[in-house]
């Protein structure tokens, strides 16, 4: 029973539209299930992933319209990584980056890689991080204006900014398994102390940060809603379910997702966690080609289809 690394993150925008025209235009990002949020069918649950939607590749969206900006602050998922697979690669973003107008950093260390910050038009802080390994039978998605070799080929770090470190470390480490591999300082003068799991590598790790004074983050577009870690199958997550109750934690229960099952709780800090299985996985309705390309609903949703359809604005 074990955390296998990043399952996906999911963040929030208020513009599906412009949302894709960044993700997929500028970023590159394969657009691999159009769905909406289960919880809440009026708005978009967009998915992006790698050209076969492997698992611990997606960066997902819910579209809120007329969500307030973000305002910066603590006990928050403040940076979510991506993949890409060398410097050269890097190079080719920041020369992407100017060329297209994305606001970005000058690319430093972080955790022993090169990283490159940078922020969508909604203010979502991200960076590209160099990890030459990818997992076994993930593809690039396939772009007219990015090779292969350079293209994002999946989720990397996930940064928290916490108020009371300690709390939060004591989750990952003594109830969710992670371990910690450094701790360092960061060119802004940050303490980084960095987590991993599962067998290590980039797309397994937590960075976490403490800021104990200054005010909590106020969520709105351009906010991380939430981070998921990968286990193996339904059976695991029903033993991590009872691991989590009987730890204390106020939890949601194994939640169907159909394309996964699901499990939430907040750590002490209260940002989001959930717990997530690998499988069925995204072509479970659609073939890989089809991926993202109609709007696809889960079979408990689809006798609702045309009420949920009139209520969407169409993406392009």
């Amino acid at each position: 029973m074990k955390i296998n690394g990043i399952h996906h993150v999911s963040a929030l925008t208020a513009n599906a539209q412009k949302n894709v025209d960044f993700y997929r235009q500028i970023l590159g990002l394969k657009l691999v299930k159009k769905t909406v949020n289960q919880d809440d069918p009026s708005m978009y649950h967009l998915f992006y992933g790698d050209e076969v939607a492997s698992p611990g590749t997606e960066l997902t969206f819910f579209e809120i319209p007329m969500l307030a900006r973000r305002l910066d602050g603590t006990n928050a998922i403040s940076r979510t990584g991506l993949i890409v697979t060398s410097e050269e690669a890097l190079t080719f973003w920041e020369k992407r980056f100017e060329e297209k107008g994305v606001k970005k950093e000058t690319a430093s260390l972080r955790g022993g890689r090169l990283a490159l910050k940078f922020t969508d038009p909604e203010g979502q802080q991200l960076f590209l991080t160099v990890e030459p390994s990818v997992q076994d039978g993930a593809k690039p998605p396939v772009h007219d204006e990015i090779p292969a070799d350079f293209a994002i080929r999946g989720l990397g770090p996930v940064e928290l900014t916490v108020a009371e470190a300690d709390k939060t470390i004591s989750v990952l480490t003594s109830i969710l398994g992670f371990t910690e591999k450094a701790r360092e300082q960061s060119n802004d003068g940050e303490i980084v102390t960095i987590f991993e799991s599962g067998q290590g590598g980039a797309g397994t790790e937590i960075h976490v940060i403490e800021k104990a004074e200054g005010p909590v983050e106020r969520s709105g577009r351009g906010s991380v809603h939430h981070v998921a870690f990968r286990v193996a199958d339904a059976e695991e997550l029903e033993k991590w379910h009872d691991k989590i109750a009987k730890a204390g934690f106020t939890n949601s229960g194994v939640v169907e997702r159909f394309y996964f099952k699901a499990l939430y709780f907040r750590e002490p800090n209260g940002i989001l966690f959930e717990i997530s299985t690998d499988g069925p996985g995204f072509t479970v309705d659609e073939s890989v080609d089809e991926l993202g390309d109609q709007l696809a609903l889960p079979p408990f949703l689809e006798h609702k289809r045309a009420e949920i359809e009139q209520r969407l604005v169409p993406i392009k």
